[in-house]
């Protein structure tokens, strides 16, 4: 396995490397959520490549980019161990440096759900995304359904930008009790962690409504919400979301592709989670 920080040696490496090859784009703190994703690349590739950047043009000024957890050594061990061929690990100028100022912003998608709670944040989800694409020119891109918007922004911006990358969706891995697997999640305490599935129980209400036969948006929205509601250590509720799952529209009848998306704030961490109905 080559690990390169320089993205000039990174792309030479990629360009030389057999072809299919697949990209699993990661911030480190790897979990079982990770290797999900390198497991399913590694299947359908000759070549893996795996990133591992914390990049700071997606925190807002109040987030914990500082505080993010950070193992390099641990995470390059995994990455290692799962069969990964390629790792770039960038520092920040090599990805930023001095005068960049060329960004990627999808438009009204990125600015509703966590966009309108995190202003400017999927702009450097698009932006890093771009140039991590333009770096290793992989063929297939890989992404937890966990982060659903995050999904779609970067299928819109391949889309409109003619990017010839195939973006592979991989389902959410989940704790025995629902938790979906999350970095942020070593923020929670004990009595948090034991609060925390509440979440996923919202959601399996809304896809239990859903498989009824219920279309009306706002009663899933309203008794979703409900549920959240009834546990206590939540201090905050962002949103309850049913829109369509690639133009994020809320919908008044639930039909098509639909993504049901929950924020909370529990402690520390906000915890984001959804759950696709189609």
């Amino acid at each position: 396995m080559q690990v390169l920080q320089n993205r000039r040696q990174m792309a030479a490496a990629c360009r030389s490397a057999k072809r299919p090859l697949g990209l699993v784009p990661t911030m480190g703190a790897l979990h079982e959520g990770h290797i999900a994703l390198v497991k399913e690349a590694r299947k359908n590739n000759s070549t893996l490549a795996a990133t591992i950047f914390v990049n700071p043009s997606q925190f807002g000024p109040q987030e914990d980019l500082s505080a993010y957890p950070r193992n390099l050594e641990r995470d390059s061990a995994l990455l290692k161990e799962e069969g990964v061929d390629l790792v770039f690990t960038p520092g920040v100028e090599e990805i930023y440096p001095p005068g960049f100022n060329t960004w990627v912003d999808v438009g009204g998608l990125g600015d509703r759900l966590e966009g309108e709670h995190r202003p400017g944040h999927f702009r450097g989800v698009a932006t890093v995304v771009a140039k991590l694409f333009n770096i290793v020119g992989p063929d297939r891109a890989y992404f937890g359904q966990k982060d659903g918007q995050q999904s779609a922004v970067i299928r819109k911006m391949v889309r409109d930008l003619d990017l010839d990358v195939e973006v592979v969706m991989v389902p959410t891995v989940r704790d025995s009790d629902g938790l979906a697997l999350s970095s942020r999640n070593a923020y929670l305490t004990e009595e948090q962690r034991r609060a925390a599935p509440v979440v996923y129980r919202a959601l399996q209400l809304a896809q239990r409504l859903w498989q009824e036969g219920i279309t009306d948006g706002s009663r899933i929205r309203s008794e979703t919400r409900l549920v959240l509601e009834s546990e206590g250590l939540i201090e905050r509720i962002d949103y309850v979301s049913v829109a369509n799952a690639e133009t994020l529209e809320e919908l008044d009848i639930v039909e098509g592709r639909v993504m049901v998306s929950v924020a909370v704030q529990l402690g520390k961490p906000r915890l984001i989670d959804n759950i696709i109905l189609e």
